[in-house]
């Protein structure tokens, strides 16, 4: 396929049942009637393969804003998870916090330093400890 020309409406169906679709690569394949070596031959067409990355770029896009949109609601349940009457789950709770890096592709405020960072906590801090300087932490905020 020539560069100057735009999809066609076999390979933007292709695409679009990709992303849209409830079957896996084969089965969109099969479902358009498009050989292997057809769909291979259509990422050498940059404008496939640019649709295709943009395509991709988007849905990790919003996967993102639904991770970044339900961030607070998580963070809210995992500080309520560490005063749990089960101790392993008040002290995974207590890890989970204590070891919270940035998301990848997220820029720190300037000037905040990385979570990852941040001081180790004493190997020996008990489930109670824990959850006892996290809420000062929380109380602090």
């Amino acid at each position: 396929m020539s560069e100057s020309r735009k999809l066609n409406k076999r390979q933007l169906a292709v695409l679009e049942d990709l992303f849209t679709g409830e079957l896996d690569e084969q089965g969109v394949l099969d479902k358009h009637a498009v050989p292997r070596s057809l769909y291979e031959r259509w990422f050498a067409d940059e404008r496939f393969s640019d649709q295709l990355e943009r395509r991709i770029a988007r849905a990790y896009r919003q996967s993102r804003m639904i991770l970044a949109r339900n961030a607070p609601t998580a963070a809210v349940r995992l500080v309520e998870l560490t005063d749990c009457d089960k101790e392993e789950t008040a002290r995974k709770a207590c890890l989970d916090i204590i070891s919270l890096q940035w998301p990848a592709g997220y820029n720190a405020p300037s000037g905040a330093p990385p979570l990852s960072q941040a001081p180790a906590p004493a190997p020996d801090l008990s489930p109670e400890a824990a959850s006892r300087l996290l809420a000062a932490l929380a109380e602090q905020a």
